[in-house]
């Protein structure tokens, strides 16, 4: 019987596509951040929501959902959510009455800010071994992939 080789090797390391090894990276830090959270009791998506909030407020569901990369229906269960426990705040946009503007509360500041401290130690994983310079080209390359390919 063959097994396939762990990741990092064949097809699965330098050998492999980038699209694939991206995948495989994308996957393998969600897990690592997922746990990393589950102490605190937020889900990714839900520090995700909060983060883009926080850097971004006042966005709607649907901006929400666009820069959180997540789906509408999940982030109107996440809103609601961290709406019941004072994480956020709706206000009516002032010029499109039923548009719904989403803001973080500073409970949920606290929260976030909690979550944050957790999740600079998956932060600090990734980037070792990387100089800043390196870490600077990385990330303006994975931002130049999202750019260039929507």
């Amino acid at each position: 019987m063959i097994r396939p080789p762990p990741p990092g090797e064949g097809k699965r390391g330098e050998q492999g596509y980038l699209a694939y090894l991206l995948r495989q990276a994308q996957a393998a830090t969600r897990l690592t951040t997922e746990r990393a959270l589950a102490d605190v009791g937020v889900t990714s998506p839900q520090f995700v929501v909060l983060t883009m909030l926080r850097a971004y407020p006042g966005l709607s569901g649907a901006d929400l959902a666009r820069v959180a990369l997540l789906t509408p229906q999940t982030v109107g269960v996440i809103i609601r959510n961290l709406e019941r426990d004072g994480a956020i705040r709706k206000t009516r946009h002032p010029i499109h009455g039923r548009v719904l503007q989403w803001t973080i509360t500073r409970r949920g500041a606290a929260l976030l800010d909690k979550c944050r401290r957790h999740v600079m130690a998956v932060e600090r994983r990734l980037a070792s071994g990387l100089t800043t310079k390196n870490r600077m080209i990385v990330r303006r390359w994975l931002a130049g992939i999202a750019s260039d390919l929507r």
